[in-house]
Order: C-alpha cells, then structure tokens, then sequence
C-alpha cells in the first residue's frame, strides 16, 4: 500500500515516527487553510524525530540549542528529499511545511503563526495527544519529539487517533515553566514563552539598537564589547536561538 511504502521511506531517511492525515482531519483555529500553500492539498505526511534525552537534560543551553539544530537540519533535509521522492514516486505535487523558520513576519501574527501547525498535523496524524504544556505527547518518545509534514496531493487516510490519556495533568511543566506563560490551561502566553525562551530575539535586537541610538560614541563602543550585542550578532546568523527547553525536559510522560 501507498502509505506502508511512503512510512517505509520516511523511517529509513531517519525519522523515528511516521503517519497520515486526510486534509479535511486537520484542525488548526489560528493557520491559514492548507489549500493555500498547495492548492490540490488532500493529505499531510507527518515525520517524527525524538530529541537527544542528554541534550535536552543540559544545564548547558548551547548544548541543547546545538542538538536542536541539528534536529532541524535533519528535518529541512529530509522534507526535500521526501517531497520529492513523492512526486516522482507517486506523479503528485508536494510542498513541505517549515520545521521552524521562515515565518510570515507580516502583520496580524509577526512569526507567532506559522503556516501549518506541526503540532496539530502531528494530532491529526495519530502520533500523539496534546498535554497540558499544549505539546504533543507522542506514545514512545513523550513530549521529547519535534514533528515536521509534508503537503501532498495523494488522497491517503488519516492514521488511527491516539486515544490513551498520555498526559497525566501533573503540573510539572506549569511550574517548571520559567516565564509562567503555562497559567492558563489551554493556552500558551506566546509573547511570556518568548522573552525568555528567545532572549536574543527580535524584540530585544530592537530595544538594543534603541539604545545605540541615543548613546554617545564612546557608550557605542562600549555597547560593541557587551555580552548582549555578542549574543544578538550570533543569533543573527543561528536563527531563533533557544535558551530554553524546561517545558519539554521536565515531561515525565512515556518516559
């Protein structure tokens, strides 16, 4: 069948975990429609890849950002190679959807929206329940997997939904979570998660070069030596540069 050859591919390119949705199973309140990335859009193929555990428990944030990387390099990698082994496989249009970035920075969502929700295509997909940290729970890996899809005009069936109660509402995420951007049940407070998950990020780029601004020449030079400016150079060329992952490590979930 086109889906055990299609899984098949997916694992041997090194995905750990693999499935289907039909276009019409995903349900995601704040993405645009699927049709408009790929206008004949009838399935999603949702890859899995777990997160290195040693990784991911480091007190060492560049230790974990570099092992994320790496995740995401695979991810980029392999979207390409099945998107394009679908097409020549099976003569139907494929897109791939970001991992990460590049996002829509325009307004309403500046990045906060990306144009497919993994974590919903990941549901839609049977790979996984949502918790209350609002991540997918994946029935092997937990909450320590990041997902990637790929759009496809092949009319394949979603995968059978998981229906086990993974998540079992300990709260450990909800006070483990340094900016408590996890208070709400149901709702990650976007804006809380990244001022402290992305401190070199957009928003403290902008509030830096404010202040060059109005600095004199020898404060500038100052400012050229400050650890931040450092940190804001180097996650210029990195991308969002993670310092903080307490939301996934603290999962005690299927582990």
């Amino acid at each position: 069948m086109s889906k055990e050859e299609i899984r098949k591919y997916g694992l041997e390119l090194g995905a750990d975990v693999v499935g289907f949705a039909a276009a019409g199973d995903y349900k995601s309140p704040r993405t645009p429609e699927l049709s408009t990335i790929l206008p004949s859009v009838k399935s999603l193929v949702v890859l899995g890849y777990r997160e290195v555990d040693g990784s991911l428990d480091s007190p060492n944030p560049r230790t974990s950002m570099t092992e994320r990387l790496g995740v995401m390099g695979l991810m980029q990698r392999n979207n390409y190679r099945m998107a394009r082994w679908l097409e020549d496989r099976f003569r139907a249009k494929a897109a791939a959807a970001a991992p990460s970035y590049p996002l829509n920075m325009g307004p309403p969502h500046f990045g906060v929206v990306a144009d497919v929700s993994l974590r919903h295509a990941a549901v839609a997909a049977g790979l996984g329940v949502f918790g209350r940290h609002n991540l997918v729970i994946n029935p092997r890996f937990g909450t320590r997997v990041l997902f990637t899809a790929i759009l496809t005009g092949m009319a394949l069936p979603s995968d059978p939904p998981v229906t086990d109660e993974l998540c079992n509402d300990c709260g450990l995420c909800v006070e483990g979570c340094p900016a408590k951007a996890l208070e709400t049940e149901g709702r990650t407070e976007d804006m809380k998660c990244l001022r402290v998950s992305q401190p070199y990020g957009i928003g403290s780029a902008i509030g830096f070069f404010r202040k060059m601004a109005g600095a004199t020449p020898e404060e500038q030079k100052a400012m050229f030596m400050d650890p931040r400016f450092l940190n804001l150079y180097q996650a210029s060329f990195i991308g969002f540069q993670y310092e903080c992952f307490r939301c996934m490590a603290v999962c005690p979930a299927c582990l």
